[in-house]
């Protein structure tokens, strides 16, 4: 005696209706990931700002107390995070460029291309706390 067939069949997606969900969520993807870099980028850039303000206020509290800047981080308290290569979370390395009786200014460049476009980002402050992006990324 043979087994009863079945006739029913269960609502599911067919295999062509799956690939194709599958190719339009590629497609999508592959245009807002552009988009998705450059935030990358600037939420990284929100670091080196907020890094040159913090380094600005200490350049100017050396400033009021000893009527000059400084060009020695440690000397005015500043303690530069560990960068992503020594292991740690910084992305820009700070520095003070230059620092005279009356004038300072201070460079933090990024230590990775974060949209792979070629160019290192780059910031600047100075004693009139004029914060520049030198070299977009």
């Amino acid at each position: 005696m043979r087994p009863a067939r079945r006739t029913h069949r269960l609502p599911a997606f067919t295999l062509t209706e799956l690939l194709i969900a599958l190719v339009i969520v590629g497609v999508l993807v592959y245009l807002a990931l552009p988009d998705y870099s450059q935030v990358v980028a600037n939420a990284k850039a929100t670091e080196a700002k907020l890094q040159l303000e913090h380094l600005y206020s200490l350049e100017t509290t050396h400033f009021y107390e000893r009527s000059s800047y400084n060009a020695d981080l440690q000397a005015i308290g500043f303690q530069h995070q560990r960068t992503v290569q020594e292991g740690g979370n910084a992305n820009y390395r700070i520095e003070v460029v230059s620092a005279s009786p009356s004038a300072f200014l201070a460079r933090a460049t990024a230590l990775a291309d974060f949209d792979q476009d070629g160019q290192f980002n780059v910031w600047e402050i100075d004693q009139e706390k004029a914060l520049k992006e030198v070299v977009p990324d």
